[in-house]
Parts: structure tokens; C-alpha cells; sequence
């Protein structure tokens, strides 16, 4: 340093708001935010998610006045997820063109075009009877193999829908390179994968189950999402998706690993993302709505913490509000 107190007074530049904003290192954006929507079939009104106030299951006409809606404030992208009226072993509806996601991804495409990213969650566990996110072995393991012969199927759907980015998270080995071959086979090699490439065994996702309606029937997610304990691993993970033709990466959730977000963001020449996920969302709101935090400055400092962790873009739920926020 080449000035110590009382020479150098690091506070002149905190001074007053529009210094602050002078010299901010970090900056949020609204077309950096992700909305996830969840899309469900059978339902006539938008069904409310308990555990995430604000939150809720859409019908395709709500979806797309809430899409229109994230499209006016900004907001870069639009991540769906899919809840079929019917489910089986092998989560028929995940790759049916008359599947739920499929005709809610030709409606925002038909609403939106090219006006924001139009996004599609890819995997089995909202689709399937047993809750599990891919095929299942007579001894109730998830067969890798089989499932990815599924989430290929499930891709060309999607990319055939509208899809322009779809993103595996079912954290089966080889999943990018199947999702890959099999777009690029059937001609769309423009559709970009954004791999769930780090996706933790987390409590954290509790709400998501209630509000995607996926959680297993039986045992958990442990055997394939990653263990919370590792990092190196989470580097491995996203090394092999690069590999196999991933065009963004994931780390999901995101405030308990700022940790990976940010030696994967030091490490790869790829955007980075980040899932602010339900049970985030969830913590924050219920300690508002007890007068404990302050909302908008939680949510808002929750999000700057990605971006300063590396995170190029930020899937949270808080997308369209933030994004009017910050406008």
C-alpha cells in the first residue's frame, strides 16, 4: 500500500450512494437472471406452492402471462419445468410432443421468439411413478445406461418444442455426450446444453419436491448427485460435461457451495451458473415474513454474492421481481 491511516481513509469512497455505485466491483444485471417456472398439467387456476410464498404450478395460460411478464422486466431466460398428469416407470410424458413441457415450450416460443432464452429442465424425476430421475434396474438402482437412452429422447422432444438450451441435471455418467449425439443427429446442433455439471445431495432442495412434485417414492438421490463433502470432485464433474460438448455449467445449489462456484468460474472458459434453489428461497422469505431480515435487501445481497463468486447467470425464483428491482 502506498498510504496507511490517516492518510488513506478507505470509507471516503462509501460515503454517499452514488459513489458506492461509482466504484462497485460486482454488478447484477436482469438479463443475467433465470426464471425456473413450473408447468402442470390438468389444473384450471395457478395451484400455489406452501413452502415457496410466491411461488406456484402454472397452467400454460398463466405460464405464458408470467413469462410475458419476466420478458418486460428484462429477465434473460425462462427455465420449465414439466408436472404430467400421468406418470410411469419410464416418464413417458418427459418426451411425448403432446407431454405438458413440450406444448408449454411451443407456447413461450410462439409468445417470445428470440426475446429471451427459452430453457427446458431435462430429466426423469417429475415424469416418473418411483420419483427417481432416470430408468430403474429390477433391484431399484437407477440404470445409467438405460437413461440415457431416455434423457436422449427427452432432449430431441424438447429442442423440437422450442427448446433453444436444455439442461440435463440428472447427474448420470455420460449424460452431456448422449444429449449431444443424439440433438445434433437429429439436426439440431444450434440447441445448447447448460449441464447441471455440479449438483449436490442437498436438504436445500426440500420445497422444489413439493413444488415439482419429483421426490422418490423410496430411498434418495445420494447414489448419483454429488456428496457435499467434495469439491475436487465437482471439478472432475465439470471437466468430463466440457468434454462431452456441455456448453455452460451448473453448480447447484448455490449459497452453501461459493466455494465451487468459485474455483469452477477461476478454472473454465465456459459460463458459469448458478441455482439459487427452493430451499434458499424459502429460508429468506420465511424470515421476512417473521420480521427477522429485511427482504428486498436479502434477496438482493443473496443474489450479489453469486455474481461475486463468479457466476455468470443466476437461476432464482426472485427473477422477475429482482429484475424490476434492479431497473
Amino acid at each position: 500500500m502506498s498510504a496507511r491511516y490517516p492518510a488513506a481513509r478507505p470509507r471516503r469512497l462509501r460515503r454517499t450512494p452514488a459513489l458506492r455505485r461509482l466504484v462497485a466491483e460486482t454488478r447484477l444485471r436482469p438479463e443475467e437472471l433465470i426464471l425456473p417456472m413450473f408447468v402442470k398439467e390438468g389444473i384450471e387456476e395457478p395451484n400455489p406452492v406452501e413452502s415457496m410464498p410466491g411461488v406456484v404450478q402454472h397452467t400454460r395460460d398463466s405460464m405464458r402471462k408470467a413469462a410475458q411478464e419476466a420478458a418486460e422486466a428484462g429477465v434473460g431466460g425462462l427455465m420449465v419445468f414439466g408436472i404430467p398428469e400421468f406418470k410411469d416407470d419410464r416418464g413417458a410424458a418427459a418426451d411425448d410432443p403432446g407431454g405438458i413441457v413440450q406444448r408449454a415450450l411451443r407456447d413461450l416460443s410462439a409468445d417470445l421468439g428470440d426475446d429471451m432464452v427459452i430453457m427446458a429442465d431435462l430429466c426423469l424425476c417429475e415424469y416418473t411413478a418411483h420419483g427417481h430421475c432416470g430408468v430403474l434396474t429390477p433391484t431399484h438402482e437407477v440404470d445409467n445406461d438405460a437413461t440415457l437412452e431416455r434423457y436422449a429422447s427427452v432432449a430431441t422432444a424438447q429442442a423440437a418444442a422450442g427448446a433453444q438450451v436444455v439442461g440435463p441435471s440428472g447427474m448420470q455418467d455420460g449424460q452431456v455426450g448422449a444429449i449431444r449425439a443424439a440433438l445434433d443427429r437429429a439436426g439440431y446442433t444450434d440447441v445448447v446444453i447448460l449441464a447441471y455439471a455440479a449438483k449436490y445431495a442437498s436438504a436445500f432442495y426440500g420445497p422444489f419436491r413439493e413444488a415439482a412434485e419429483g421426490a422418490p417414492r423410496f430411498g434418495d438421490r445420494t447414489g448419483y448427485q454429488q456428496d457435499p463433502a467434495n469439491a475436487r470432485e465437482a471439478l472432475r464433474e465439470v471437466e468430463l460435461d466440457l468434454a462431452e460438448g456441455a456448453d455452460m455449467v451448473m453448480v447447484k445449489p448455490g449459497l452453501a457451495y461459493l466455494d465451487i462456484i468459485a474455483r469452477i468460474a477461476d478454472r473454465v472458459d465456459v459460463p458459469v451458473s448458478a441455482y439459487q434453489v427452493s430451499g434458499e428461497y424459502a429460508m429468506i422469505e420465511a424470515a421476512a415474513r417473521n420480521g427477522w431480515i429485511d427482504r428486498e435487501r436479502a434477496i438482493m445481497e443473496s443474489l450479489l454474492g453469486f455474481r461475486r463468486a463468479g457466476a455468470a447467470q443466476i437461476l432464482t425464483y426472485w427473477a422477475t421481481e429482482a429484475a424490476r428491482l434492479l431497473r
